[in-house]
């Protein structure tokens, strides 16, 4: 195993100028749940290791009827699987933490990490998907927002430059008549990673069974956690029934 250098960030802007000194010699972590194992694998050797872990204003989830759901990137797994805003307004976040490994890694992951690792099957990205999440990334030139879509590039790699730090996660205050799922399918359950995780969020019209918003996201069948948009499209302003949900699968598979 490849020594490095620690080195803890107490505020923000001191991460980011740690990571602009030592550049791709660095790498953030916080849990430090993945990052370990692939560093006694020898997949990860860097000089520098910066923990941000100690900065206190990206640990915190807050949540209002005007803007919706804020999450530090720092907020545990755990968090997202039993804070009662979550449960109640995000059912498919909460769910799909529940289904990310054990409950003392749940005590450990953050949101920002399984985002980062842009792992396609992490477990939680197609719910944040479905929802509609945007990312404020901040870094030596200010800070910008771009919807979770657009924030993967590939397996294990993200579109945050070297000196660039998530800060924040942001959630749109859902639909009124709206609901959301998270499904994953894998051989052990909450104890592997999905061979396929599925998460929806379907809000209806007043008063009726048509369909007014549609978001299906699939993990762990591409390079990166996708939305089935051809599938939403099948959904969009039509009544819902058994058959017009069969013929959206058929489009997402």
């Amino acid at each position: 195993m490849a020594r490095f250098e620690y080195l803890e960030a107490r505020t923000l802007r001191q991460a980011i100028a740690l990571m602009q000194r030592h550049g791709e010699d660095a790498r953030i972590v916080a849990g430090s749940t993945d990052f370990l194992v692939r560093w006694r694998q020898g997949v990860w050797q860097p000089k520098y290791v910066v923990d941000i872990g100690h900065i206190a204003s990206l640990g915190r989830i807050s949540y209002n009827r005007r803007h919706g759901l804020r999450l530090g990137s720092l907020v545990k797994i755990r968090d997202l699987e039993t804070h009662p805003k979550i449960r109640q307004n995000y059912p498919a976040l909460s769910a799909a933490a529940a289904s990310f490994a054990g409950v003392q890694v749940r005590n450990l992951a953050t949101v920002g990490g399984n985002i980062c690792n842009a792992s396609p099957a992490g477990d939680i990205l197609p719910a944040l998907l479905a929802l509609d999440t945007q990312c404020r990334i901040v870094g030596p030139d200010g800070e910008r927002r771009l919807p979770l879509t657009e924030v993967f590039a590939g397996p294990g790699r993200t579109v945050l430059e070297t000196a660039e730090v998530l800060a924040e996660i942001l959630l749109p205050l859902p639909l009124t008549n709206s609901g959301s799922l998270y499904i994953k399918h894998s051989p052990r359950g909450a104890m592997d990673i999905a061979t396929l995780g599925v998460a929806s969020a379907i809000s209806l019209e007043s008063g009726s069974r048509v369909c007014r918003q549609a978001r299906i996201a699939l993990g762990a069948v591409a390079p990166t956690p996708i939305r089935a948009i051809a599938a939403e499209d099948v959904l969009l302003g039509k009544e819902l029934t058994s058959e017009l949900i069969q013929q959206a699968a058929r489009e997402a598979q």
